[in-house]
């Protein structure tokens, strides 16, 4: 609760999501001996086609996780959505992970799991069938799903969900703005339009009778 008298804060907007993949912990062998650290894997992504993955080492997990967010800024790449689902089947080998994604029609879902599942729906793709072959280590995974959606390339016939969200948008913005009244000016307009309607009565006087001669 807010103290009386101040304004709560705004809260902020993020601009990607987060996802953490993994949080492991990792040693360095020095001269002096070993050095114990975390290392955190995490995925950013708007879900407009736009993700990216980055991973972070350091003595405390939260400033691991924000190291690694970081570098996801800097590893951002557009994925091509057609209809919830990807343009074309691909599949990526990475060190000993292998990633399989086949496009899907509407309605089948997500069939994914792990950290594959976490980027492609970071990534906002609604419907694709996959499979994680090989080694199912989340760093490997991570990197041979973000390989494979690098590998992606946009068709010529079809235009893709962001295009078409893009244009839905414009259309908005360039209809005309419809000018909001109050409940009474709206009164007093419908019962200036019935005045108008309302035929103009006539004159129930009658014509004086003739006068006899």
């Amino acid at each position: 609760m807010p103290k009386p008298g101040k304004r709560p804060l705004p809260k902020e907007t993020k601009e990607f999501e987060e996802a953490v993949v993994e949080v492991a912990r990792v040693t360095r062998v020095v001269k002096g001996g070993r050095r114990m650290r975390f290392r955190a894997t995490v995925v950013i992504g708007n879900k407009k086609g736009t993700v990216g993955y980055g991973i972070g080492k350091a003595v405390e997990v939260q400033l691991a996780i924000q190291k690694a967010v970081a570098k996801a800024r800097k590893r951002l790449i557009r994925v091509p959505i057609y209809k919830g689902s990807i343009p074309h089947q691909t599949q990526v080998k990475f060190k000993s992970s292998v990633v399989f994604i086949k496009p899907a029609s509407e309605g089948t879902g997500l069939i994914a799991g792990g950290a594959l599942r976490l980027i492609l729906e970071l990534a906002g793709i609604k419907n694709v069938l996959s499979k994680s072959l090989g080694s199912n280590n989340p760093v490997n995974t991570a990197k041979a799903a973000y390989k494979a959606l690098t590998t992606l390339r946009e068709r010529t016939d079809m235009e893709t969900d962001r295009v078409k969200a893009e244009v839905s948008d414009d259309m908005e913005r360039s209809a005309p703005e419809v000018k909001k009244i109050g409940k009474s000016e709206a009164k007093e307009m419908v019962n200036a339009d019935k005045r108008m309607m309302k035929p103009a009565h006539k004159s129930d006087s009658k014509k004086p009778a003739p006068k006899k001669a």
